[in-house]
């Protein structure tokens, strides 16, 4: 069944894929013709993994063009030197204005996408591994790896990761609602836009702080750079880092979606039982194995 499906993505012969077939989210691709390109020759044929499917590269990079925008405008209208500089204050304020309106919508159609909603649940999630992680973490000052003694390996996302994520959610909602009273002043009376101005200033600058943090850790690890540039990430980098996922990838089964329901010691328990997760990422039941 898996020479099949090998033989249906590249082609009879040994024949590479139509050009922009993609994988599933996180099939392997040891080995397989037209894979080489995307990352160079692999050391011992270790071969890649598919991390971030299409549609979430095109969601974070969208969302990341609007952030810029929207940060490099609030620079320039708060800081009176580049105001100075740049000039154009109504320009500058329009552009800051409709970006920052504009940053949930590539998030509201990327849910379009199953591999996107996928990755929300896993985001969404905070199980006991998670705990073990930050615990680590906040113990020894480094970040688990797989190896370690702790026993706190990551899932696709780690616990960082996740409460970042939903740290930045809740900042942008906060900044759009605040950002409306400020914009248009007849929505409320003058002590609700005093507060709001408070507010919008303050969490300006711990979002910036944020994402000055996000931006660092990114240029620290090259090859999740990579995976978010190109979808493929090496499989020894998933097994280090994000071992109980590299452990779904390998003893795991996707439901219909392409996807895990799970992300954690009971993902891997069962993908190592060789069973399936019950209830898929949407809570439907998952496909029956193939033959």
């Amino acid at each position: 069944m898996s020479r099949q499906r090998s033989e249906q993505r590249h082609g009879r012969a040994g024949q590479p894929a139509a050009h922009g077939a993609e994988l599933s989210d996180g099939e392997l691709c040891e080995g397989e013709p037209g894979t080489a390109e995307l990352s160079g020759p692999e050391p011992g044929g270790a071969g890649l993994v598919l991390r971030f499917a299409r549609p979430v590269r095109w969601t974070h990079h969208s969302t990341a063009a609007l952030m810029a925008v929207c940060a490099g405008t609030a620079l320039c209208l708060y800081v009176p030197a580049l105001a100075e500089l740049v000039g154009r204050r109504r320009l500058v304020t329009a552009l800051h204005e409709w970006s920052g309106l504009l940053l949930p919508v590539p998030l509201l159609l990327g849910l379009a996408s199953r591999a996107l909603r996928g990755d929300l649940r896993r985001l969404n999630r905070f199980g006991p591994h998670d705990r073990r992680w930050l615990r680590v973490l906040l113990r020894h000052r480094r970040r688990p790896r797989a190896g370690g003694q702790e026993g706190a390996g990551a899932g696709k996302f780690n616990a960082g990761q996740k409460l970042y994520a939903g740290w930045i959610a809740g900042a942008v909602l906060v900044m759009t609602g605040t950002g409306l009273l400020m914009w248009h002043t007849g929505l409320a009376p003058l002590i609700s836009r005093t507060a709001a101005t408070f507010v919008h200033d303050w969490l300006a600058l711990a979002v910036a702080a944020a994402l000055a943090g996000h931006v660092a850790l990114a240029l620290a690890e090259p090859e999740a750079r990579r995976a978010m540039r190109t979808g493929y990430a090496d499989r020894a980098w998933a097994r280090r880092e994000h071992p109980l996922w590299h452990e779904q990838l390998a003893y795991g089964r996707r439901s219909r979606t392409g996807q895990y329901g799970r992300d954690g010691p009971e993902a891997e328990g069962a993908a190592r039982a060789g069973h399936a997760d019950p209830a898929g990422p949407e809570g439907a039941p998952a496909e029956p194995a193939g033959p």
